[in-house]
């Protein structure tokens, strides 16, 4: 989490600095430090929905922590109002078109970085390996489509990036789909990858011990009658999750190269080459990472619509914040629950 705020941090900074270079906004009164205390309004409450979900147990045992979680989205909703006055009151009659675009270059740069690198929190919560193959995917696609394009290249993809080639994006398409195949497949059988983190509150320390679910269990498959002529096999041990890859996999290598043409259309609106000069020859952390914002967002909208189920770690952490009246009554209602459904016997007490 510290090196993902250390990145947000500087694409952040990257973004909001071309703002100032090109609107020459240097002289706007009270906005640069108002900029940077959005940031921390946002990362405020996006951290503290964090600690409320993942160290629920450790909240309970302090009451300091306790108040805060609990009026968590009142005090960041009033703390970025206290933003939104100083922005009003700050505003000059002969700067409102400029202050405006600023306050707005603001807001979209801060959902851009922000959000994003919250999702990514929220992805590796579930197990790294739904962090590795994502950003490894990226980074394959970028390197085989580069090599392709440099080889093979002979059309021209997109104006806004004239090196682009059909050749790398449909080379660098099916060489990061067999990358991600295989990467998964190494990567699954260990429980430090599959299993998701946890906070221990006995230890204070973070865990990754689990059984693995059926994800990242072998299981034979059936190979389709047209590919068994070719490979001459009618079977074949894998595992589940392999074919999830294929998906990830595939948004990296056909959608996620957008977000770097969007990056170079931003470039060429404002006329510079970089977002900064951050990495020598390399130009800026943004320019990096600039393909790998959609990813995140698409790992997560993937993991909750297809993956995801009822989490009864997380369930049971809820449960122990409750009043004990509360816990009583669901105790009653889940037992009264598991006697209708003959799982439990009328007799048993509890």
């Amino acid at each position: 989490p510290l090196m993902l705020l250390f990145i947000q941090v500087k694409c952040y900074h990257e973004i909001i600095t071309i703002g100032y270079r090109v609107y020459h906004s240097y002289d706007l009164p009270w906005f640069r430090s108002l900029s940077w205390y959005f940031l921390l309004c946002v990362n405020y409450f996006f951290y503290g929905e964090t600690v409320a979900d993942y160290f629920a147990t450790f909240v309970q045992r302090r009451e300091q922590l306790q108040f805060l979680i609990r009026y968590h989205r009142f005090i960041s909703f009033a703390l970025y109002l206290t933003g939104f006055c100083m922005f009003v009151l700050s505003l000059v009659k002969k700067h409102y078109r400029l202050q405006f675009y600023m306050f707005a270059w603001t807001h979209v740069t801060l959902l851009i970085t922000v959000t994003q690198s919250h999702l990514v929190i929220q992805n590796l919560f579930e197990g790294m390996i739904w962090f590795l193959v994502p950003i490894s995917s990226v980074i394959c696609n970028d390197i085989t489509a580069y090599i392709f394009g440099f080889f093979f290249g002979r059309t021209p993809l997109i104006k806004l990036s004239p090196k682009k080639t059909w050749e790398g994006f449909i080379g660098g398409f099916f060489s990061t789909v067999v990358f991600g195949f295989i990467f998964s497949y190494f990567l699954a059988q260990h429980q430090y990858f599959v299993c998701p983190v946890e906070y221990n509150s006995e230890t204070n320390r973070f865990v990754t011990e689990c059984e693995p679910s059926e994800l990242f269990q072998m299981k034979k498959y059936s190979v389709p009658p047209l590919l068994q002529t070719v490979l001459g096999w009618e079977t074949v041990n894998m595992y589940p999750f392999q074919m999830h890859s294929i998906a990830l996999s595939t948004f990296a290598s056909l959608i996620g190269p957008f977000g770097g043409f969007f990056a170079s259309g931003f470039k060429r609106a404002f006329k510079i080459k970089d977002f900064a000069d951050t990495i020598p020859g390399h130009g800026g952390i943004m320019d990096r990472f600039d393909c790998q914002y959609l990813m995140a967002t698409f790992v997560h909208v993937y993991i909750t619509s297809f993956i995801r189920g009822p989490n009864p770690s997380k369930l049971l952490k809820q449960l122990l914040i409750l009043q004990p009246e509360q816990q009583l009554s669901v105790y009653k209602t889940l037992k009264s629950h598991l006697v209708e459904k003959g799982i439990l016997q009328p007799s048993l007490r509890g």
